[in-house]
Formats: structure tokens, C-alpha cells, sequence
């Protein structure tokens, strides 16, 4: 007696005849590359809320020069906020010593973000720092300021330094809020 398949026998692993795997592509992305994937790693983050607008922020974090009024994360910070430029700035988290740092503008985009990077140990360690604003009103903003650490051993070391680089996060966002939220009072008068 000939053997006749069922039709599940007739099916693929999926579930559908001659498939060897799931469908991925539909109409709508058919011939488009897939999405880019974000970067990825261990990261660190503060947020904070700043009743003024995010233009006034962005003055405040853009002008590098007035940093050392103000920020007691990064108290000296030179150079150009333009993409491949170099940055140098001091890095100052409670519990450790003063370390200056190199790192090159990846991106930004006035009133919204400044991206850098930093790559140590010959590329072992990558990081992302981010500063993003992103407006909940005309006069409020939420400020997120982070770090991705990367490479082969930035995820250790964001682990390791967690407490002090959150904090130091947690330092800079609140003098941040303190001086926007003063050039903005004194600007409504």
C-alpha cells in the first residue's frame, strides 16, 4: 500500500508548504534593508525635568566656554560642538580624581541633542555620551543625560563605575535645571 502524506506532513518546519522559515518580509518593507539597530551595551541615565524651553537649555549645554560656571561634572570644556570635532573636557565624578578626556562630537541637533564619543584601551572601551531634550511643553522639557558604555570591556567597566558616573549625571542634570531655569526667569522679566 503506497504511503500518502497528510497535509501537515506536506508542510514545512513553519507550518507552510516548501517554507523553511517564517515569512519576513511583507509588502511594506519587501526590498528595503532592515531597520538599523540601535547601539548597544551598558548604559547609565539621569532625567530630569527643566521649566524652560528647550532653546534655552540648548544655549546653556552649547556654549562649551561657560561650562566651568556651572557644570560640576565636565568644570572645563573646549572646542567646537561640530560633528568630528574634538572635544576636551574634564571629568570630575564624586569619589574620583579629576581625568581629562578627548572625545569627538558624533552628532547634534540644536535644541535636542549633543552625542559624543570616547574610545580608551584602543578601542576596548567605547562610550556613548548622550545630553537629549525633548519638550513636554513651550516652557517644560525633560533633559536625559547618559552614557552607553561599549566595546569589548566598557560594559564591565559601566557596572564597575555605575555609582559614581549616576551620580556625577545626577550633579551636572541638577545644575543644569538651576542655571536654564535662571537665564529663562531672568529673560520673562
Amino acid at each position: 500500500m503506497p504511503f500518502k502524506a497528510e497535509p501537515d506532513l506536506l508542510a514545512g518546519p513553519f507550518g507552510r508548504r516548501g517554507s523553511m522559515g517564517p515569512k519576513t518580509m511583507s509588502l511594506q518593507t519587501e526590498g528595503k534593508p532592515p531597520p538599523p539597530k540601535g547601539p548597544t551595551g551598558f548604559r547609565i541615565e539621569d532625567r530630569i525635568g527643566v521649566h524652560a524651553p528647550a532653546e534655552v537649555i540648548w544655549e546653556v549645554i552649547h556654549d562649551l566656554s561657560r561650562w566651568h560656571e556651572w557644570n560640576p561634572t565636565y568644570p572645563r570644556a573646549e572646542g567646537e560642538v561640530r560633528i568630528g570635532n574634538v572635544l576636551t573636557l574634564d571629568l570630575v565624578l564624586p569619589g574620583q580624581s579629576k581625568q581629562e578626556i578627548k572625545a569627538r562630537v558624533l552628532d547634534w541637533v540644536p535644541n535636542e541633542q549633543l552625542h559624543w564619543e570616547l574610545k580608551l584601551m584602543g578601542g576596548l572601551i567605547k562610550t556613548l555620551r548622550y545630553i537629549e531634550i525633548t519638550p513636554l511643553a513651550e516652557e517644560g522639557c525633560i533633559v536625559d543625560n547618559g552614557e552607553l558604555f561599549g566595546g569589548l570591556m566598557g560594559p564591565s567597566l559601566g557596572r564597575r563605575m555605575r555609582g559614581p558616573v549616576r551620580r556625577g549625571f545626577l550633579a551636572m542634570n541638577e545644575a543644569l535645571k538651576e542655571r536654564a531655569e535662571a537665564v529663562w526667569a531672568a529673560r520673562k522679566r
